[in-house]
């Protein structure tokens, strides 16, 4: 199964794509989801966001200032500041 990953700024789509795992820090500890993940709404702490795509490859970013919510089987991270690390 997979999950359908939106990783957006406030000015720009950073990363979109399916997911088999995303790894992110919230205010209250780091937190993995995958697909069939229960609905969750959680505020963003300044960190990394790891995202295993489906094929098994890695996706890094750095995030903050923002929210994850998760819904179905569609993850989305909304950030202030987000972009992809090289």
């Amino acid at each position: 199964m997979a999950l359908q990953v939106s990783l957006v700024s406030a000015d720009a789509e950073v990363w979109t794509g399916e997911a088999t795992l995303v790894v992110a820090k919230t205010v209250e500890g780091e937190i993995g989801i995958m697909a069939g993940h229960e609905p969750i709404l959680a505020i963003l702490a300044e960190g990394e966001v790891r995202i295993t795509r489906a094929d098994g490859s890695k996706v890094l970013a750095n995030a903050q200032d923002g929210f994850l919510s998760m819904e179905g089987d569609q993850l989305t991270i909304v950030a202030g500041n987000a972009a992809l690390i090289a």
